[in-house]
């Protein structure tokens, strides 16, 4: 996983409340067992849809999505968060995010910054009416800003901010136990050798 810090990146909007994890991934495509390649499936459906934001090519390049409340819900599978990340997100902003969901995508290197509706609303707001409309996420200070004043605090569990900053997903914490493990598993095979004699 990538450590996250700051990131200063262009915003893409998508203005729709309650994007569930089968708009973010279909089911058809979550027979792969790699973490990799399912960005070119990321919002699948919507995709055939005249002027969906994910086809424009202003956005190209975007690594923040700021999106509506309750972004995230319905099933519990971690290929939505696998597709965001394999498309090129870092980081969703919306009000509210589904729980499941929640866990999966910081697992997965992706920040979520959780802002009060009304900031949400100018972000999306600017994001489809400027140009090259850019945000800067510091996870440091937790903070979300823009060069035109907008500033927003955000919070975060301190030992997701540590694994995020870090970069490191379930497999790196526990490889960071390593030399403990491997010390275990020896003194525990040496006990079952003395006890089989």
């Amino acid at each position: 996983m990538t450590p996250f810090e700051t990131l200063t990146a262009r915003a893409m909007p998508l203005d729709r409340v309650n994007v569930d994890t089968d708009q973010i991934i279909p089911k058809q495509f979550l027979k792969r067992i790699e973490r990799s390649g399912y960005g070119e499936f990321l919002f699948f459906d919507w995709r055939t849809e005249p002027g969906f934001v994910l086809n424009d090519p202003r956005y190209v390049g975007a690594q923040i999505l700021v999106a509506g409340k309750n972004f995230g819900c319905g099933s519990s599978r971690e290929h939505a968060a696998w597709a965001l990340s394999d498309y090129g997100f870092r980081v969703v902003i919306a009000p509210t995010f589904a729980d499941i969901f929640f866990s999966n995508a910081g697992k997965n290197g992706i920040v979520l910054a959780r802002l009060t509706e009304d900031e949400v609303q100018l972000l999306l707001r600017r994001a489809a009416e400027i140009p090259n409309y850019t945000l800067t996420v510091s996870l440091a200070e937790q903070t979300v800003t823009d060069a035109l004043g907008f500033s927003a605090q955000f919070a975060i569990d301190p030992f997701r901010k540590y694994c995020l900053m870090e970069g490191l997903d379930d497999i790196g914490l526990t490889l960071r136990h390593a030399q403990a493990l491997d010390a275990f598993e020896t003194m525990h095979d040496h006990a079952q050798w003395l006890r089989a004699r």
